[in-house]
């Protein structure tokens, strides 16, 4: 078997996934941070059966997924980011702010499937709604968050919604997915790719 770059991903994910379940500081947290990134990872998975991504897109999609499945073990709250606190003068743990940036990336793949299938005419447009795709997801998970928060155990489902305090916290985190929209925009504009739109259909 010839190994890719999603395959390599792929394994690096499913060790990282089998080191941060052990012993996590809240199952039950647990579960609920990483059963949404399963999912995504294996939605990613079955996309590629039908639409070949660039490594570029591979590796932004990426960044989400460790960060993500990391807070999952600690709870974004407790992850040892403390150098960062301390050398910005926070006054709370932006480990969580990073992460949804990083969610932010996922407008590179998805304005890369807008335009090798012709769904959205290239140009601004295009790049107009990969960005308010993100922005659409963003809210969708906060509303998660806060079904989670009031129908969970009181403590896990306070540290799922890890506002640390913060009243403004969900929207802050959305400001913080759709900054990291408009750099993966930024990116994929710069790079200037053209697909075409049939490069890949099907897997034999």
């Amino acid at each position: 078997m010839r190994i890719t770059l999603p395959r390599l991903l792929l394994a690096a994910y499913l060790l990282l996934f089998a080191i941060c379940a052990i012993e996590p500081w809240d199952r039950a947290v647990w579960w609920a941070e990483n059963l949404p990134i399963m999912i995504l990872v294996a939605l990613v998975a079955w996309l590629h059966r039908y639409h070949r991504f660039s490594g570029t897109a591979y590796l932004f999609m990426a960044f989400l997924v460790v960060l993500h499945t990391i807070g999952g073990h600690y709870t974004f709250e407790r992850v040892p980011f403390d150098w960062v606190t301390g050398w910005f003068g926070f006054e709370r743990n932006h480990y969580d702010r990073l992460a949804h940036f990083t969610v932010g990336f996922y407008a590179y793949p998805v304005a890369e499937i807008l335009q090798a299938r012709r769904l959205v005419r290239p140009g601004w447009l295009l790049l107009l709604f990969a960005v308010s795709a993100i922005l659409a997801v963003a809210a969708a998970y906060e509303i998660f968050e806060w079904i989670f928060a009031v129908s969970a155990d009181p403590v896990a489902g306070l540290t799922v919604l890890g506002s640390q305090g913060d009243p403004w916290d969900a929207q802050k985190d959305m400001l913080a997915d759709g900054l990291g929209a408009l750099f993966a925009i930024a990116v994929f504009r710069l790079t200037g790719r053209r697909r075409a739109p049939a490069e890949r259909t099907t897997r034999g």
